[in-house]
């Protein structure tokens, strides 16, 4: 009889214990409403129309001045917009990083923080549609310093310009432009 009392306690205890986990789980909460533009839906967004549209692209790519361009389809659009979305300044952790100044239909959000990598994002709209954007990024450490400035124009224009100084190896000025036909 002493094996079907311990095993009955145990498998109550065991019943308990999971209603408690289950009471202590709690949804993950998300951030509703957005301190700032949201850039990685919206490059989401324009990717997946771009990659609908099979648009074609004249695309310049240079390195210190050798430049090389050529008509291109792109085949992934999320990928080739990347950039654009990875300065995404939404974050929680982030909500009072940005100074936020509205001239116009111009909204510029300047960093803070001196550490923070996306240090301005300049947005100009008319009746609510995106006319350019504006991205200005800066990475720096011990070894290296990387400067980017991304411009895009929806359905336009997209240009990527860095400038990477690397300890010990010198200075890189980078550019990407896609002219969207």
């Amino acid at each position: 009889m002493y094996w079907y009392k311990s095993a009955f306690y145990r498998f109550r205890f065991a019943v308990l214990a999971f209603l408690f986990g289950l009471a202590s789980c709690k949804p993950d909460i998300q951030q509703s409403k957005t301190s700032y533009f949201n850039l990685s839906p919206y490059f989401s967004l324009q990717a997946k129309k771009y990659a609908h549209a099979n648009l074609s692209v004249l695309k310049t790519v240079s390195r210190n001045g050798e430049a090389e361009t050529k008509k291109v389809k792109i085949e992934n659009w999320a990928g080739e917009l990347s950039v654009f979305a990875e300065s995404d300044i939404n974050k929680p952790s982030w909500r009072n990083s940005y100074k936020t100044t509205v001239s116009g239909n111009t909204i510029i959000y300047t960093a803070l923080e001196p550490d923070l990598k996306t240090r301005e994002i300049i947005l100009k709209r008319e009746n609510d549609k995106v006319v350019y954007l504006m991205i200005f990024n800066v990475v720096t450490n011990k070894l290296f310093q990387t400067r980017e400035k991304l411009t895009y124009y929806p359905d336009s224009l997209y240009i990527i310009q860095r400038k990477q100084q690397v300890r010990f190896l010198g200075t890189n000025n980078y550019l990407i432009k896609g002219k969207l036909k």
